[in-house]
């Protein structure tokens, strides 16, 4: 893939691979062992997803198809990182 690198960092910003450490050691000392690396998503999934042919090819076959499975993909990606914001003790809004 020519554009690797991009398409990585889309990834972390459309909040399909969030960046995130699990410590057990800071558990001892008192600290929340997991830790949120990445910020809030700040791009929608389709940015991401749409640069992947694995993706656009469902598009092309069935595109009202590709809508609904790109809404239930964007509505897990939105309930993961609510769920790693509690784990991390950051929530926000």
């Amino acid at each position: 893939m020519r554009n690797g690198l991009d398409q990585q960092k889309k990834a972390t910003a459309s909040g399909y691979w969030p960046l995130y450490r699990y410590d057990p050691r800071l558990g001892k000392e008192n600290k929340n062992p997991f830790q949120l690396d990445s910020k809030a998503p700040s791009i929608t999934l389709d940015k991401f997803v749409y640069n992947e042919a694995r993706y656009r090819m469902l598009t092309q076959s069935d595109e009202g198809r590709a809508e609904d499975l790109l809404k239930l993909a964007q509505a897990d990606v939105q309930e993961r990182w609510k769920m790693y914001e509690r784990l991390a003790g950051v929530e926000t809004k």
